[in-house]
């Protein structure tokens, strides 16, 4: 018999303070990734396969009078061109969204039920109308470009303010005025009650500007069927297999197990490609009509018209406050623009999650919102990084730094006036939601020290000696991560000695292999190396709600710690027999179990490969695997403050970001190398939210920033060194004590970067620029300010 001493007990306990919660283990993936050597979608090909490219509206919105394929179907090496009717005959159903959002009448969100290819209607640029599939991708593409479309134009409409008016051009004659969704919460006669009795009451009109995507792998797919099995497979890049396979399954209507889904590595996503996409329907329909592969790969310009876009509100907001300062109630009203369908999450950014993060971490007693969420002639909206909670929270900063300087209080003192305190925890806010956890002065005393607020001043005037303007914004933020879902945890180990750690969440950039790992090590002592993340099949991965929202690690985490109970348990009545011991005595500590009060032990990995090598009595587990779905984990609320300063040149209008700083509560942090990547990166989208992405359409529902020739993002010379901090308070609400970090960036960054800029711009008396701050913005709000003086 093979046990364990006490010095494999003391290797294990080493392993475990380098590979455990709280290190900053290097990625697993980087090496492979960095190398060129990771496998996208894109890189797996099938034999036979054939090449679909889709035929796309160039009208806002039109009649479809005709479709016409004879001429692209006689063209060299086509396979097949399809219209919108054959879809139809085969029985697909339509796409739609499954929130159970409701208007202020208690009627449910009005549905547009898009099918995969338009049949009536043509309701933006780049409606999907027809495809052609080819032997070779040239070939499909100029077969697509011989389909003859006869569309009747219409009247388009893209800004949602006026598609709400009466008279605006119609997308839906089941949607009067184009309003899907009229959002309300909130009492509202006791909000105007305590804005009928404010000293002071500030209002502001902001647009949150649409933007693009733009992740660095485009949407692409590789469908097939077996005409045996009658089974789909997609090989597609998703945020998560199991609830793409049932939503999938269901625009098929067949049953979840006629569908299998894979996912390999995914080059970002943001949200985008948690949908599933018209584009997916059509290259299944071709892949069974043709009986071989079919392939579709998106182009950049396509993707401008085709992905899922993100933001898009016309807000108009309001702050109560006594004469003091003390908050009295908010308002949000305005529209949301959600774009010609109503797909997956898409309402929910708009309405439901912006009022649920407006309060922020103030003191609010009173909140109200009402949202028009309004069809347009535009590209379809979707969750896009943070999904409502950087709007949110960038409403609430904008008016703060407007109330501060109307009321003539310091704009830092106003901030701390308002805190929730900690003694005030679990605190209910006006949101309706009920934080548990959080010391949101600590975390912004600590994000004054760190950027050395003090000494501002100092630096303000060394930049108007050199000619240049400069501003600083503290901003805090709090987030509601997405709400609770079951979530899967299953562990497997293998005869090679590898631990399977299957769940339902996906790594689209993450990194989610490595932290998965660490809580796994932490439980079961298990070698690091020896952990394989499985999540990318949906024959594996049968449940889950996929990556988004922020809510990865408390879900998967509390499924693994879920799970790893699970595994102790086999473990302990395995050990038992093995060691010729009562269940009772045996103990678990450092990946060994135990006799108690002897040096008697069976590592964990041994134990396994015992397990698989014989034959047990009844009653002994034969092995330590385990299939665990955890319960749905509540909401965490991440929070921070960020720092920014900018200098501006007035000459040119051009801003430049010098400083930024950001201090942190994500709870527990699992590992604080990847937290600050994931900080990172969210900085930078907000960034380039604030300061230069937005896209745009003519009056006619053209989009005239279709490219990367007129769709500025950020690079690395527009971004600063950052300086980090973290104020951790562990969360009460799942067993890691973890918050989320996926999308505080963008929530902190919009506020400070705009209202850094402002407060640059205060000596010319300007109050509010609207994002994004391009040079020109800047440049003629300057200007005009001069003509004024």
């Amino acid at each position: 018999m093979q046990e364990h001493t006490k010095s494999s007990t003391l290797e294990n306990a080493i392993a475990l303070q380098k590979y455990g919660v709280g290190q900053p283990v290097r990625r697993k993936e980087d090496d492979t990734l960095v190398r060129g050597k990771g496998r996208y979608t894109d890189d797996f090909n099938l034999a036979g396969q054939a090449y679909a490219v889709i035929v796309r509206s160039t009208h806002a919105h039109g009649v479809i009078r005709g479709i016409g394929l004879d001429a692209a179907k006689a063209m060299p090496g086509v396979l097949g061109a399809w219209t919108g009717k054959d879809l139809d005959a085969a029985g697909y159903g339509p796409f739609t969204c499954g929130l159970p959002l409701k208007s202020r009448d208690g009627s449910p969100l009005l549905q547009t039920n898009r099918q995969p290819l338009a049949t009536d209607k043509v309701r933006f640029v780049g409606d999907p109308v027809a495809f052609v599939v080819a032997e070779t991708l040239a070939q499909a593409r100029d077969a697509a470009e011989a389909v003859e479309l006869d569309i009747e134009p219409l009247p388009a409409v893209t800004d949602p303010e006026e598609a709400a008016k009466p008279g605006a051009p119609q997308l839906y004659d089941h949607i009067p005025n184009n309003v899907a969704l009229d959002y309300h919460y909130g009492d509202m006669d006791k909000v105007n009650a305590a804005f009928a009795s404010a000293a002071h009451v500030t209002k502001i009109d902001i647009e949150n500007t649409r933007v693009a995507v733009v992740s660095m792998e485009p949407r692409v797919g590789l469908a097939s069927y077996d005409k045996k099995t009658e089974r789909y497979t997609l090989q597609v890049p998703t945020q998560g297999v199991a609830g793409n396979r049932a939503n999938l399954a269901k625009n098929l209507k067949v049953p979840n197990e006629k569908v299998r889904i894979l996912t390999a590595n995914v080059g970002g996503s943001f949200g985008m490609k948690n949908i599933n996409y018209p584009e997916y329907m059509c290259i299944l329909y071709a892949a069974k009509a043709l009986g071989r592969p079919v392939k579709w790969l998106d182009e950049r310009s396509t993707s401008f018209l085709s992905d899922s876009h993100g933001r898009a509100q016309k807000i108009h907001a309001e702050l109560a406050l006594d004469a003091e300062g003390h908050f009295l109630a908010a308002k949000l009203s305005g529209y949301g623009n959600v774009g010609a369908y109503i797909t997956g999450v898409a309402p929910g950014p708009l309405s439901l999650n912006t009022g649920k993060n407006f309060s922020s971490v103030y003191r609010t007693p009173l909140m109200a919102v009402d949202i028009k969420v309004v069809l347009t002639n535009t590209t379809l909206m979707g969750a896009y990084r943070g999904a409502g909670r950087p709007e949110a929270n960038y409403y609430m900063e904008r008016l703060i730094d407007r109330a501060a300087d109307e009321m003539g209080i310091n704009r830092l003192t106003l901030r701390k006036r308002n805190f929730i305190k900690p003694n005030q925890m679990p605190f209910p806010a006006s949101s309706g939601v009920t934080y548990d956890s959080g010391d949101f002065q600590a975390v912004f005393n600590k994000a004054l020290e760190i950027s050395d607020h003090e000494n501002f001043a100092r630096r303000k005037k060394e930049s108007k000696k050199a000619g240049k303007l400069r501003g600083i914004a503290v901003g805090s933020y709090l987030e509601v991560t997405a709400p609770p879902s079951p979530e899967l945890g299953k562990i497997v180990f293998d005869p090679d000695g590898t631990v399977q750690l299957i769940t339902g969440t996906l790594d689209y950039g993450q990194g989610h292999a490595t932290p998965f790992a660490q809580v796994l090590c932490e439980q079961l002592g298990v070698p690091f190396e020896s952990v394989k993340l499985v999540q990318g099949d949906s024959d594996i991965v049968h449940t889950g709600n996929g990556t988004g929202g922020s809510r990865s690690i408390t879900a998967s985490g509390q499924a693994i710690v879920g799970a790893a109970k699970l595994v102790i348990e086999k473990g302990k009545r395995a050990a038992a027999h093995i060691l010729e011991a009562s269940e009772a005595d045996i103990e678990f500590a450092d990946g060994s179990f135990t006799i108690a009060g002897t040096d008697r032990s069976i590592d964990i990995m041994e134990l396994a490969r015992r397990l698989h090598d014989g034959k047990v009595p009844e009653g002994v587990p034969g092995s330590l695997d385990v299939d665990h779905t955890s319960e749905p984990v509540a909401s965490a609320f991440p929070n921070g403050c960020h720092v920014a300063e900018v200098e501006i040149d007035p000459e040119t209008g051009v801003v430049q970001i010098v400083r930024y700083s950001a201090v942190n509560d994500f709870g527990t942090v699992i590992n604080p190398m990847l937290v600050a990547g994931q900080l990172h990166g969210g900085v930078v989208q907000g960034i380039g939210q604030a300061l230069m992405e937005h896209i745009r359409y003519d009056e006619s529902g053209q989009p005239i920033t279709g490219s990367l020739m007129d769709y500025a993002l950020p690079r690395a010379e527009d971004v600063p060194f950052m300086t980090v901090g973290d104020h951790p308070v562990p969360a009460t609400t799942n067993p890691l004590g973890s918050k989320g970090c996926g999308e505080a960036g963008c929530a902190g960054s919009l506020s400070t970067v705009v209202n850094a800029v402002l407060d640059a711009l205060s000596d010319y008396g300007i109050k509010h620029i609207d994002m994004p701050l391009t040079p020109e913005r800047v440049w003629r709000a300057i200007q005009d300010a001069k003509g004024k003086a």
